[in-house]
């Protein structure tokens, strides 16, 4: 196996063969259902899928180690045709019109990011954004880095982030005591910036929220990094390791020849980074099954490298 020098020491764990089947069914299971609520996935190499992907690591560039860490896992999008999308579409194209006519035929509307939980990502791609909040704050296109930070990744270590249309209006720049606020200061204005001059946050009133956003894409993403402020685990905890190019040579004695066949191809695959690491655990696990897998692995409990 003349490409195990090529992992740059890539591996699985006993925790990995243990138990991250559990984390990577939670991440199908959330696909499961973004698609029953209508959204489809996208070939990232598609124009539209092409476009979302250079804007959002564009958007990243001012933190060029958490752009080079960081994967995209899938993208989806809205192609819901239910009564209930089908209403809230007409709402934004009708708000729209509205804002338009008042402010002098623009209604500003521009493409932004909003960050949250695998739960309330959910929540929303089904019902809506919650009319409990004050607020919503999104970020700007060019400013996706803010929202990567306000989503949580989940036990598989992905994050997702809703991609919307949002009508802006006339803006104003938001009161220090804002927190307490559900609607414009005044009819002269649509919804609140940070900073008029170069925004970096866009906030839409709780009198607004259903009908001035209207989301258009769900982008998940792998982070290596720990999303609390984005900083490195202080604590160094110690794992058994075991390379995907030793584990594929030490397995392939107990497969028969299609099943050494695919993992050849999906190794192969992983080096040419055309899957992610979760990815190719998934796939090995789904090739070898659990029993055999967990067995080989603790072979090497003696093992140990020092992760960070």
């Amino acid at each position: 196996m003349n490409q195990i020098g090529a992992e740059n020491q890539t591996s699985i764990t006993i925790d990995d063969a243990m138990s991250e089947s559990n984390e990577l069914d939670s991440c199908y299971n959330c696909f499961q259902h973004f698609v029953a609520n209508g959204f489809s996935k996208i070939d990232e190499s598609s124009f539209e899928g092409d476009i979302i992907k250079t804007s959002f690591f564009s958007s990243l560039s001012r933190n060029p180690r958490i752009s080079y860490r960081t994967k995209i896992v899938a993208i989806h999008k809205n192609s819901n045709t239910s009564q209930c999308w089908k209403i809230r579409a007409h709402s934004f194209a009708v708000y729209t019109k509205a804002v338009a006519d008042t402010r002098g035929g623009d209604a500003n509307i521009k493409y932004a990011w909003y960050g949250a939980s695998k739960n309330e990502i959910c929540e929303t791609v089904m019902h809506g954004f919650s009319w409990r909040r004050h607020s919503i704050s999104v970020s700007p296109a060019k400013h996706g880095l803010d929202s990567v930070l306000c989503s949580e990744v989940d036990g598989s270590g992905v994050g997702h982030l809703l991609l919307c249309r949002v009508i802006l209006g006339k803006q104003e720049v938001a009161r220090e005591d804002s927190r307490d606020q559900f609607h414009p200061s005044s009819m002269d204005f649509d919804s609140a910036v940070d900073d008029i001059s170069s925004p970096t946050r866009y906030i839409i009133w709780n009198t607004h929220l259903n009908c001035n956003i209207l989301p258009c894409y769900i982008l998940s993403f792998e982070a290596p990094l720990c999303l609390s402020g984005l900083t490195e685990p202080k604590t160094i905890k110690p794992k058994t390791w075991i390379t995907f190019g030793t584990l594929i040579s030490i397995l392939s004695p107990f497969l028969d020849h299609s099943q050494r066949a695919s993992l050849e191809e999906q190794y192969t695959n992983y080096l040419e980074k055309k899957i992610t690491r979760p990815q190719m655990i998934q796939r090995v696990r789904a090739i070898a099954g659990n029993q055999l897998l967990s067995a080989v692995v603790k072979l090497y409990t003696n093992k140990v490298q020092f992760w960070t």
